[in-house]
């Protein structure tokens, strides 16, 4: 067998709180309107017949604390603040009763959203690939196990910019629960270890900027950062 003709880029991986292993990240899926009122704000309306998904690549994923550049190809990039479930069970066609045994862990998220991008994709009704899937452009903290965060309820998820809250929400307030996300999703993949389900956005989004710095919570798990540089 020949040799790789370039190196082969590392797997990006997450630190899990408690622990000294680390969390291998295989793929990004990501729900869309998944909270009302920010489908509200974005025109578009909810509807309970099945939820929808986009992806982004492992290597979109950038690390709590960063600075990264403001991204290329956009002048309306925004962030979304998301709850992450992190698969650790393989999982195919699961109910939802049984759905959560999949779940590893949670961790705090930020979509980041190359909005023009996407607005101009909608309007000729193609994929959102450009506005949703580029370089450094999913957010990532480190990942609470399940059993120690506990039971998912109304805890507050929030995000501020420059010091000023810009979302403020409760995970209760998600159209689609998370074992709803889980085995609907795994009637179309087979779910495993390493996977990462964004859980969709509140309202609240808006444009990023040069030298913004954002951070973002959700009750009980690591809060992340993130800075644009100037």
């Amino acid at each position: 067998m020949g040799q790789p003709l370039f190196d082969i880029p590392s797997i990006p991986s997450l630190e899990i709180i408690g622990s000294d292993d680390r969390f291998p990240v295989r793929r990004i899926f990501c729900v869309g309107r998944n909270y009302a009122a920010h489908a509200a704000e974005m025109g578009n309306e909810v509807d309970r017949e099945a939820p929808f998904y986009f992806t982004k690549a492992a290597h979109a994923l950038v690390l709590s604390g960063a600075e990264i550049a403001y991204p290329v190809g956009t002048e309306d990039c925004h962030y979304e603040m998301e709850f992450v479930i992190a698969i650790g069970t393989p999982t195919h066609a699961v109910s939802q009763g049984a759905a959560m045994g999949a779940v590893y862990g949670y961790a705090c998220g930020i979509d980041l959203t190359r909005r023009d991008l996407q607005a101009k994709a909608k309007e000729g009704r193609k994929p959102w690939d450009l506005g949703k899937d580029f370089d450094q452009s999913a957010l990532m903290g480190a990942i609470t196990p399940a059993a120690t965060f506990g039971a998912i309820g109304d805890q507050a998820i929030t995000l501020e910019m420059d010091g000023v809250l810009r979302q403020s929400a409760h995970l209760s307030d998600m159209i689609w629960s998370v074992p709803e996300i889980i085995a609907h999703l795994s009637g179309f993949y087979h779910l495993t270890q390493g996977d990462l389900i964004y859980t969709g956005t509140p309202a609240g989004v808006g444009p990023v900027h040069p030298g913004a710095q954002i951070k973002g919570a959700i009750a009980g798990l690591e809060p992340i950062a993130l800075s644009i540089a100037p």
